[in-house]
Formats: structure tokens, C-alpha cells, sequence
């Protein structure tokens, strides 16, 4: 079957993955489960066309000083401003991607402050936390957790004295993981802005 396999993708221009050669084999009556032309495939360096590409939107600063991780991956609070979560993504537009970052208040699981930027400067991360800051007021005897991923925007200088500023503690994860928790998940709950 390997010579049927690479028949296949060379002649369709070697962009098609698994799933496209195991439809082509099928449909020129070729009888193959699918599992095993991914299998040739893999063997033989073989591999699809692959749309876009990778956007990195965080970047780790190992040289920062880094907080320590506050939260420990237990995203539950018992008031408002107990904990927020902070991260942000890309969105592709017809142009160009566009970086979007959210503060979520754990307690009430809503956007407390919100940027879209261009750019993935600390200036981007910053509005979305003044913003979350001027809207929800909290004060020094809430004891506030600030959790994110240990990106350069958020270990950044002027980052963290502003938080040191507002009374707020930061707490800082691997790159990656701040918003990558069960309860921000869409099936598990809706996330509303306030």
C-alpha cells in the first residue's frame, strides 16, 4: 500500500493529509481504514498542507523576577475581588490579527475589563486591567490576587508596580496555562462582560 499512499499525495500536489489520500484511496476503490494511511504516512514523512500560521502571543521573560502561583490552580472564590484572571488571544480578521485580553472576576465569572489591540504591548494589557480597576473600585482589605500566564507584558516593569500600586497581589503561572482552566471552557458556563 506505501506506493498507492505516495501516488496519491504526489498527485495532489502533496498537500493533502490523512484524511484526503485515505477519501481519494476510497473513492478509486481502494480499501483502507484510515488509521492505517495516516500510519504509512507518518512512517514515510509524508504530511498535509497546513493553513496560516502560528501566532505566538506570549513570549516568556525567564530574565523577570517571576511571582509566585497564589492561585495554585484552584480558580474558586468566595467573594467579588478575591481573584481575577487575566490572559488574552488573537483573532484573525480580513486585514490582519487583532490581540484581544480580558480580566475575568473568578467570583462572578464576568469580564471586568476588556482591550483590542494590534499590538502586544504592555500598554494593551495595562488599559484592560485599569479599566477593570476603575469599574470594580477594589480595595487594599479585599487582599485581590492578579493571575496570568508569565508573559512579558504582565511580568513587565510597569505592570507589576501598577499592580503593586492598587494593593493587588499577582500570581504568575507557566506561559499559557492562566486561561486555560475547566471553568473558562464555553460548555462549562457563560463568561458575560459586565
Amino acid at each position: 500500500m506505501i506506493p498507492e499512499v505516495q501516488r496519491v499525495w504526489h498527485a495532489n500536489w502533496q498537500v493533502y493529509g490523512a484524511d484526503k489520500v485515505w477519501k481519494q484511496m476510497n473513492r478509486e476503490g481502494i480499501r483502507l481504514a484510515r488509521c492505517t494511511v495516516e500510519r504509512l504516512m507518518r512512517r514515510l514523512g509524508l504530511a498535509g498542507a497546513r493553513r496560516g500560521k502560528r501566532v505566538r502571543t506570549t513570549t516568556p521573560d525567564t530574565s523577570a523576577p517571576c511571582p509566585l502561583d497564589r492561585a495554585n490552580r484552584q480558580f474558586k472564590a468566595n467573594r467579588p475581588n478575591e481573584l481575577w484572571v487575566s490572559d488574552f488571544t488573537h483573532v484573525s480578521t480580513w486585514q490582519d490579527w487583532l490581540f484581544v485580553v480580558f480580566v475575568i472576576d473568578v467570583y462572578a465569572r464576568r469580564i471586568v475589563g476588556w482591550r483590542v489591540s494590534s499590538s502586544m504591548r504592555t500598554d494593551f494589557v495595562l488599559d484592560a486591567l485599569e479599566q477593570a480597576l476603575y469599574e470594580h473600585q477594589p480595595q487594599l482589605t479585599d487582599q485581590l490576587i492578579h493571575h496570568s500566564d508569565r508573559g512579558v507584558q504582565y511580568v513587565s516593569i510597569r505592570y507589576t508596580e501598577r499592580l503593586a500600586e492598587a494593593g493587588i497581589e499577582p500570581s504568575v503561572v507557566a506561559v499559557a496555562t492562566a486561561a486555560t482552566t475547566p471553568w473558562l471552557r464555553p460548555s462549562t458556563g457563560c463568561i458575560r462582560p459586565s
